[in-house]
């Protein structure tokens, strides 16, 4: 089928454009600046113009059958007031615009966006999460609230819909993993605040293999979690990347240190979650790093 992709060159994006392609679908993308995002593409992929703060145009969509939405602002940046508004209009504005055209194309039968395991909020401990959680009550899961009700209205124009909320993706170009390497690759790595919170992780192909799952299992709707199935504590976690580095894990990062340098955000990092992939398994997903030590390992190889 035409797949009609946002955010194609991200973090995830990338990747999801080539396991399609390799799956024998088209792929046309959405993109601010269309000729530099092909660029980064491989050869056949097509292209139309997309900005999340304006309204988009059905024909944009060139006959998609179905529309993967992964574009928005990053979450992980300090949090002052504009980039707070900036997370939040990307997401839940540049997904009302983009479902309306979705609507109004007339040829997309299936429409994925990505969302976030932010949705349940943090301080949940230990509690095991799954797609029939509750959501939580701070800024991030009121944002994933709020952009999910706007995905969701893509099933008024009788679209099977689903929404993926992304864990924390793991590879070495990008994200939290990026982030932590420099400090434990010369031994000054270790727990995060008290080290008993969890991580809700997941490896970046099991991450785009899954999204792709998700698109092409049309008759599937509803949330969908992307983590591994092993969610850990950080302390865990650390102690498994000191591990993969052969690298000591011992230093102690104080709560109060990411709260000066993370500001607000640092709720994110000093709560965690401990999130379950349930539906995904029982679709019969199946991921090829289900435990962190195989992840980091195959990671930093």
């Amino acid at each position: 089928m035409k797949v009609a992709v946002t955010g194609a060159t991200g973090f995830l994006g990338v990747g999801v454009v080539q396991g399609l392609l390799s799956r024998g679908h088209q792929v046309h993308v959405l993109a601010r600046d269309v000729p530099k995002a092909l660029e980064k593409l491989p050869p056949g992929v097509t292209g139309a113009p997309y900005d999340t703060r304006t309204p988009v145009s059905p024909e944009a969509l060139a006959g998609a059958e179905a529309v993967l939405h992964l574009a928005g602002e990053p979450v992980a940046q300090r949090w002052n007031h504009d980039a707070k508004q900036r997370i939040h209009d990307s997401r839940v504005r540049g997904t009302r615009m983009l479902v309306e055209a979705v609507k109004a194309a007339g040829t997309v039968k299936r429409f994925v966006s990505a969302s976030a395991i932010g949705y349940y909020g943090g301080a949940r401990e230990a509690e095991p999460l799954t797609e029939e959680s509750s959501p939580g009550d701070d800024f991030l899961a009121r944002v994933c609230m709020a952009w999910e009700a706007e995905a969701w209205r893509a099933r008024e124009a009788n679209l099977t819909t689903a929404v993926v909320r992304m864990g924390v993706v793991l590879h070495p170009q990008g994200g939290a993993l990026h982030k932590m390497l420099p400090p434990f690759r010369i031994g000054a790595g270790g727990p995060v605040g008290n080290g008993r919170q969890y991580v809700s992780w997941i490896h970046r192909e099991d991450a785009q293999a899954l999204l792709c799952f998700v698109l092409e299992n049309t008759s599937r709707e509803g949330p969908f979690n992307a983590t591994a199935p092993e969610p850990v504590t950080n302390a865990a976690f650390a102690h498994a990347l000191g591990h993969a580095l052969g690298r000591p894990s011992l230093i102690h990062v104080p709560a109060f240190v990411v709260k000066a340098a993370m500001g607000e955000m640092a709720k994110v990092v000093l709560e965690g979650q401990r999130v379950l992939p349930s539906r995904a398994q029982e679709a019969g997903f199946t991921f090829r790093f289900p435990e962190v030590e195989g992840a980091l390992r195959h990671l930093l190889a």
